[in-house]
Protein backbone atom coordinates (compact mmCIF):
# COMPACT_ATOMS: atom_id res chain seq x y z
CA UNK A 1 0.00 0.00 0.00
CA UNK A 2 1.00 3.59 -0.57
CA UNK A 3 1.47 5.59 2.64
CA UNK A 4 0.25 9.18 2.67
CA UNK A 5 2.99 11.65 3.55
CA UNK A 6 0.59 14.19 5.03
CA UNK A 7 -1.83 14.16 7.92
CA UNK A 8 -5.42 14.78 6.84
CA UNK A 9 -7.25 17.22 9.12
CA UNK A 10 -10.31 18.18 7.08
CA UNK A 11 -13.56 16.23 6.94
CA UNK A 12 -13.96 17.56 3.39
CA UNK A 13 -11.01 15.49 2.19
CA UNK A 14 -12.22 13.30 -0.68
CA UNK A 15 -11.09 10.01 0.87
CA UNK A 16 -12.78 10.90 4.16
CA UNK A 17 -16.00 11.92 2.40
CA UNK A 18 -16.10 8.62 0.48
CA UNK A 19 -15.49 6.67 3.68
CA UNK A 20 -18.32 8.41 5.52
CA UNK A 21 -20.71 7.68 2.65
CA UNK A 22 -20.30 3.96 3.32
CA UNK A 23 -22.65 4.18 6.29
CA UNK A 24 -25.38 4.30 3.62
CA UNK A 25 -26.41 1.06 1.87
CA UNK A 26 -26.89 2.71 -1.53
CA UNK A 27 -23.34 4.04 -1.44
CA UNK A 28 -22.01 0.61 -0.45
CA UNK A 29 -23.87 -1.11 -3.25
CA UNK A 30 -22.87 1.53 -5.81
CA UNK A 31 -19.17 1.18 -5.00
CA UNK A 32 -19.25 -2.47 -3.84
CA UNK A 33 -17.27 -1.30 -0.83
CA UNK A 34 -17.78 -1.35 2.92
CA UNK A 35 -16.10 -0.02 6.04
CA UNK A 36 -15.20 -1.46 9.41
CA UNK A 37 -13.46 -0.08 12.48
CA UNK A 38 -11.02 -1.60 14.91
CA UNK A 39 -7.90 -3.70 15.27
CA UNK A 40 -9.69 -7.05 15.58
CA UNK A 41 -11.55 -6.65 12.29
CA UNK A 42 -8.43 -5.36 10.56
CA UNK A 43 -6.48 -8.45 11.62
CA UNK A 44 -9.28 -10.82 10.59
CA UNK A 45 -9.64 -9.09 7.22
CA UNK A 46 -5.95 -9.47 6.43
CA UNK A 47 -5.92 -13.09 7.62
CA UNK A 48 -8.82 -13.91 5.31
CA UNK A 49 -7.48 -12.09 2.27
CA UNK A 50 -10.10 -9.33 2.17
CA UNK A 51 -9.15 -6.71 -0.42
CA UNK A 52 -8.41 -3.50 1.48
CA UNK A 53 -8.73 -0.31 -0.56
CA UNK A 54 -7.85 2.30 2.04
CA UNK A 55 -6.68 2.02 5.64
CA UNK A 56 -7.20 5.12 7.80
CA UNK A 57 -4.91 5.39 10.82
CA UNK A 58 -5.14 7.77 13.75
CA UNK A 59 -2.07 10.00 13.88
CA UNK A 60 -1.16 9.14 17.46
CA UNK A 61 -1.59 5.40 16.77
CA UNK A 62 0.58 5.21 13.65
CA UNK A 63 3.58 3.59 15.32
CA UNK A 64 1.38 1.23 17.31
CA UNK A 65 -0.37 0.01 14.14
CA UNK A 66 2.96 -0.53 12.38
CA UNK A 67 4.23 -2.52 15.37
CA UNK A 68 1.03 -4.59 15.43
CA UNK A 69 1.34 -5.35 11.73
CA UNK A 70 4.92 -6.48 12.22
CA UNK A 71 4.14 -8.64 15.25
CA UNK A 72 1.20 -10.39 13.57
CA UNK A 73 2.81 -10.69 10.15
CA UNK A 74 0.27 -8.39 8.56
CA UNK A 75 2.54 -6.26 6.42
CA UNK A 76 1.09 -7.89 3.29
CA UNK A 77 -1.94 -5.69 3.95
CA UNK A 78 0.22 -2.72 3.07
CA UNK A 79 1.69 -4.22 -0.08
CA UNK A 80 -1.41 -4.23 -2.31
CA UNK A 81 -2.91 -1.58 -4.57
CA UNK A 82 -4.58 0.43 -1.80
CA UNK A 83 -3.21 3.19 0.36
CA UNK A 84 -2.76 4.21 3.98
CA UNK A 85 -4.11 7.60 5.05
CA UNK A 86 -3.14 9.26 8.33
CA UNK A 87 -5.87 11.28 10.03
CA UNK A 88 -5.51 13.79 12.82
CA UNK A 89 -6.74 12.47 16.16
CA UNK A 90 -9.65 14.91 16.25
CA UNK A 91 -10.87 14.01 12.76
CA UNK A 92 -10.44 10.28 13.34
CA UNK A 93 -12.49 10.37 16.53
CA UNK A 94 -15.29 12.26 14.75
CA UNK A 95 -15.71 9.72 11.94
CA UNK A 96 -15.02 6.54 13.90
CA UNK A 97 -18.04 4.38 14.73
CA UNK A 98 -16.42 3.00 17.88
CA UNK A 99 -17.07 4.42 21.34
CA UNK A 100 -13.38 4.03 22.14
CA UNK A 101 -11.56 4.26 18.79
CA UNK A 102 -8.60 1.89 18.46
CA UNK A 103 -6.93 3.92 15.75
CA UNK A 104 -7.73 2.09 12.53
CA UNK A 105 -10.61 2.17 10.00
CA UNK A 106 -10.64 0.07 6.83
CA UNK A 107 -12.43 0.44 3.53
CA UNK A 108 -12.65 -2.87 1.66
CA UNK A 109 -14.18 -4.41 -1.45
CA UNK A 110 -17.22 -6.69 -1.23
CA UNK A 111 -16.25 -10.33 -0.77
CA UNK A 112 -17.87 -11.51 -4.01
CA UNK A 113 -16.20 -14.93 -3.98
CA UNK A 114 -18.15 -15.83 -0.82
CA UNK A 115 -21.21 -13.61 -0.73
CA UNK A 116 -23.42 -13.48 -3.80
CA UNK A 117 -26.81 -12.49 -5.13
CA UNK A 118 -28.16 -15.62 -6.79
CA UNK A 119 -31.19 -16.39 -8.94
CA UNK A 120 -32.86 -19.75 -8.56
CA UNK A 121 -33.29 -20.84 -12.18
CA UNK A 122 -33.49 -24.55 -11.53
CA UNK A 123 -34.15 -26.59 -8.40
CA UNK A 124 -31.22 -28.76 -9.42
CA UNK A 125 -28.93 -25.82 -8.60
CA UNK A 126 -28.99 -27.03 -4.99
CA UNK A 127 -27.72 -30.51 -5.76
CA UNK A 128 -24.14 -29.18 -5.67
CA UNK A 129 -24.75 -28.14 -2.05
CA UNK A 130 -26.00 -31.54 -0.91
CA UNK A 131 -23.23 -32.03 1.66
CA UNK A 132 -23.52 -28.55 3.15
CA UNK A 133 -25.31 -27.54 6.32
CA UNK A 134 -27.58 -24.67 5.31
CA UNK A 135 -29.61 -22.18 7.34
CA UNK A 136 -32.07 -19.71 5.80
CA UNK A 137 -33.13 -16.26 7.02
CA UNK A 138 -36.25 -14.34 6.04
CA UNK A 139 -36.63 -10.59 6.63
CA UNK A 140 -34.19 -10.35 9.56
CA UNK A 141 -33.95 -6.54 9.60
CA UNK A 142 -31.60 -5.71 12.48
CA UNK A 143 -28.00 -5.57 11.21
CA UNK A 144 -26.68 -6.48 14.65
CA UNK A 145 -28.81 -9.64 14.57
CA UNK A 146 -27.52 -10.51 11.11
CA UNK A 147 -23.94 -10.08 12.30
CA UNK A 148 -24.55 -12.17 15.43
CA UNK A 149 -26.14 -14.94 13.35
CA UNK A 150 -23.15 -14.96 11.00
CA UNK A 151 -20.84 -15.24 14.00
CA UNK A 152 -22.82 -18.17 15.44
CA UNK A 153 -23.01 -19.88 12.04
CA UNK A 154 -19.23 -19.74 11.69
CA UNK A 155 -18.68 -20.96 15.26
CA UNK A 156 -21.10 -23.87 14.89
CA UNK A 157 -19.91 -24.85 11.44
CA UNK A 158 -22.82 -23.88 9.19
CA UNK A 159 -21.54 -24.10 5.64
CA UNK A 160 -23.89 -21.61 4.01
CA UNK A 161 -26.46 -18.98 4.92
CA UNK A 162 -29.24 -18.19 2.45
CA UNK A 163 -30.90 -14.83 3.16
CA UNK A 164 -33.91 -13.13 1.62
CA UNK A 165 -33.29 -9.91 -0.28
CA UNK A 166 -35.06 -7.83 2.37
CA UNK A 167 -32.76 -8.91 5.19
CA UNK A 168 -30.47 -6.28 6.67
CA UNK A 169 -27.33 -5.62 4.68
CA UNK A 170 -24.53 -7.97 5.75
CA UNK A 171 -22.07 -5.13 5.04
CA UNK A 172 -23.77 -2.66 7.38
CA UNK A 173 -21.11 -1.48 9.87
CA UNK A 174 -23.14 -2.88 12.78
CA UNK A 175 -23.42 -6.27 11.05
CA UNK A 176 -19.71 -6.39 10.31
CA UNK A 177 -18.89 -5.46 13.91
CA UNK A 178 -21.31 -8.01 15.38
CA UNK A 179 -19.87 -10.75 13.18
CA UNK A 180 -16.45 -10.19 14.81
CA UNK A 181 -14.73 -10.89 11.50
CA UNK A 182 -16.53 -14.16 10.71
CA UNK A 183 -18.26 -12.35 7.83
CA UNK A 184 -14.91 -12.49 6.05
CA UNK A 185 -15.06 -16.29 5.59
CA UNK A 186 -18.77 -17.19 5.71
CA UNK A 187 -20.51 -18.16 2.43
CA UNK A 188 -23.80 -16.25 2.14
CA UNK A 189 -26.29 -16.30 -0.74
CA UNK A 190 -28.89 -13.57 -1.12
CA UNK A 191 -32.07 -14.59 -2.98
CA UNK A 192 -35.09 -12.65 -4.22
CA UNK A 193 -37.38 -15.68 -3.91
CA UNK A 194 -36.87 -17.55 -0.65
CA UNK A 195 -39.75 -19.95 -1.40
CA UNK A 196 -37.95 -21.00 -4.59
CA UNK A 197 -34.79 -21.65 -2.57
CA UNK A 198 -36.77 -23.83 -0.16
CA UNK A 199 -38.25 -25.71 -3.10
CA UNK A 200 -34.75 -26.25 -4.48
CA UNK A 201 -33.50 -27.61 -1.18
CA UNK A 202 -36.45 -30.00 -0.92
CA UNK A 203 -35.86 -31.10 -4.52
CA UNK A 204 -32.37 -32.18 -3.45
CA UNK A 205 -33.91 -34.56 -0.89
CA UNK A 206 -33.62 -32.28 2.12
CA UNK A 207 -36.19 -31.51 4.77
CA UNK A 208 -36.73 -27.83 5.49
CA UNK A 209 -38.17 -26.77 8.86
CA UNK A 210 -39.84 -23.42 9.51
CA UNK A 211 -39.09 -21.92 12.91
CA UNK A 212 -42.70 -21.06 13.66
CA UNK A 213 -45.39 -21.54 16.27
CA UNK A 214 -48.34 -23.26 14.70
CA UNK A 215 -50.40 -26.37 15.22
CA UNK A 216 -47.96 -28.65 13.41
CA UNK A 217 -44.82 -27.40 15.14
CA UNK A 218 -42.52 -30.06 16.59
CA UNK A 219 -40.50 -29.25 19.70
CA UNK A 220 -36.78 -28.84 19.20
CA UNK A 221 -34.87 -31.73 20.78
CA UNK A 222 -37.85 -34.09 20.73
CA UNK A 223 -37.78 -35.34 17.16
CA UNK A 224 -35.02 -36.90 15.03
CA UNK A 225 -32.96 -34.55 12.88
CA UNK A 226 -31.34 -35.99 9.78
CA UNK A 227 -28.23 -35.06 7.84
CA UNK A 228 -29.17 -32.39 5.31
CA UNK A 229 -32.05 -30.93 7.32
CA UNK A 230 -32.38 -27.15 7.06
CA UNK A 231 -34.15 -24.54 9.16
CA UNK A 232 -35.61 -21.13 8.27
CA UNK A 233 -35.59 -18.26 10.82
CA UNK A 234 -37.87 -15.27 10.36
CA UNK A 235 -38.29 -11.59 11.14
CA UNK A 236 -37.70 -10.31 14.67
CA UNK A 237 -41.26 -9.14 15.19
CA UNK A 238 -43.43 -11.04 12.74
CA UNK A 239 -41.63 -14.32 12.21
CA UNK A 240 -42.01 -16.12 8.89
CA UNK A 241 -44.53 -15.33 6.17
CA UNK A 242 -47.33 -17.78 5.49
CA UNK A 243 -45.85 -18.46 2.04
CA UNK A 244 -42.53 -19.48 3.52
CA UNK A 245 -44.09 -21.68 6.20
CA UNK A 246 -46.24 -23.37 3.55
CA UNK A 247 -43.16 -24.05 1.42
CA UNK A 248 -41.44 -25.98 4.24
CA UNK A 249 -41.87 -29.64 5.20
CA UNK A 250 -42.73 -28.94 8.83
CA UNK A 251 -42.38 -26.44 11.66
CA UNK A 252 -40.09 -26.45 14.68
CA UNK A 253 -40.43 -24.54 17.94
CA UNK A 254 -37.95 -23.89 20.73
CA UNK A 255 -39.37 -24.82 24.15
CA UNK A 256 -39.50 -21.94 26.62
CA UNK A 257 -41.34 -20.75 29.72
CA UNK A 258 -44.41 -18.53 29.66
CA UNK A 259 -42.36 -15.61 31.02
CA UNK A 260 -41.45 -14.48 27.50
CA UNK A 261 -43.24 -14.44 24.15
CA UNK A 262 -40.22 -15.26 22.03
CA UNK A 263 -36.44 -15.40 21.72
CA UNK A 264 -34.31 -12.73 20.11
CA UNK A 265 -33.82 -13.72 16.45
CA UNK A 266 -30.06 -14.16 16.81
CA UNK A 267 -30.45 -16.26 19.98
CA UNK A 268 -33.15 -18.41 18.36
CA UNK A 269 -30.98 -18.90 15.29
CA UNK A 270 -28.02 -19.95 17.44
CA UNK A 271 -30.07 -22.49 19.38
CA UNK A 272 -31.53 -23.98 16.21
CA UNK A 273 -28.20 -24.10 14.40
CA UNK A 274 -26.48 -25.75 17.35
CA UNK A 275 -29.19 -28.38 17.79
CA UNK A 276 -29.29 -29.24 14.09
CA UNK A 277 -25.49 -29.42 13.94
CA UNK A 278 -25.29 -31.65 17.02
CA UNK A 279 -27.86 -34.08 15.70
CA UNK A 280 -25.94 -34.62 12.48
CA UNK A 281 -22.61 -34.96 14.21
CA UNK A 282 -20.98 -31.59 13.56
Amino acid sequence: MEWSSEVIRSRQNRAVVELCKLTDRKAREATKSFRFDGVKLFCEAVKNGVELQTVFIKESRQNAVQTLAAEKGLFQAFEGEGRVVILSDDLFDKISEEKSPEGIICCAKYIDKLQKNITISNSADFLSMKNEQIVLLESVRDPSNIGAIIRSAAAIGVDRLIVSADCADIYHPKAVRASMGTLFNQPIDRVADLAAAIKGLRFSDRRVFAAALDGRAQTLGRFPIQAGDCVVIGNEGHGLTEETVAACDACVMIPMTDRAESFNAAVAASLLMWEFAQKIGR
